[in-house]
Formats: structure tokens, C-alpha cells, sequence
């Protein structure tokens, strides 16, 4: 597991069961790519949340392109998307870049 991003590792299809589905709290990840721009855009949004959620939020980050199983299984279609899981499960969904407190207003529901 590396880490691109202050805050933000990044997960692959070998240990995106243990590290996100057996998480023992909610974990917001990013399906992204090193050719997207919007997903670059988030990327500063993304570190600044782990950072103050940490205690109630993980967050990671999978390459599409290099993780094509877990990219198929989840139905992404396009970057970036960010997905939060929470018990194994996906319980949120939401494509494409936005500003922090606007994502902040999105991830309400799973934050309380």
C-alpha cells in the first residue's frame, strides 16, 4: 500500500477486501487515474478530509486503470468516483470533482 497523497493510501484489487470491506469504520474511496484532471483537482480536497475526519473517515484512493477487478465489480464508469463503504458495504456514490465543503455537505449523512 503506498501513499500518494498526505492521508490518502492507495488501495489495489490484492487488499482492497481487508484494507476497505473489513474496515472498522467508513471509508471514502477514490477510483482515479494518473490521466484525469478533475481527479487531480480533488485530489488537495480529499487530503484536507482525511485529515480533519479522521477519527469517523478513512480515505483511499485505486488507480482504474491498474485495478481493473474491483474497478468492474463496483460498476465504475467514470473518474472521478468516489464511493463510500461502510460494514463491507457500498452506501454512497458520487462522480465527479467538487469543492470540500460542498463534498463535506454530501458525506453528511455518513459522517453523523
Amino acid at each position: 500500500m503506498r501513499t500518494y497523497t498526505e492521508g490518502v493510501a492507495e488501495v489495489t484489487d490484492a487488499d482492497f477486501d481487508a484494507e476497505v470491506l473489513a474496515a472498522g469504520r467508513p471509508v471514502l474511496v477514490k477510483f482515479t487515474a494518473e490521466w484525469c484532471g478533475p481527479c487531480r483537482q480533488l485530489t488537495p480536497v480529499l487530503a484536507a478530509i482525511a485529515a480533519e475526519e479522521s477519527e469517523r473517515l478513512r480515505v483511499v484512493e485505486i488507480d482504474v486503470d491498474r485495478n481493473p477487478e474491483t474497478t468492474v465489480r463496483y460498476g465504475v464508469l467514470a473518474t472521478p468516483t468516489l464511493m463510500v463503504f461502510r460494514a463491507g458495504e457500498p452506501v454512497k456514490s458520487i462522480v465527479g470533482a467538487r469543492p470540500k465543503r460542498r463534498l463535506l455537505q454530501d458525506l453528511e449523512d455518513v459522517l453523523a
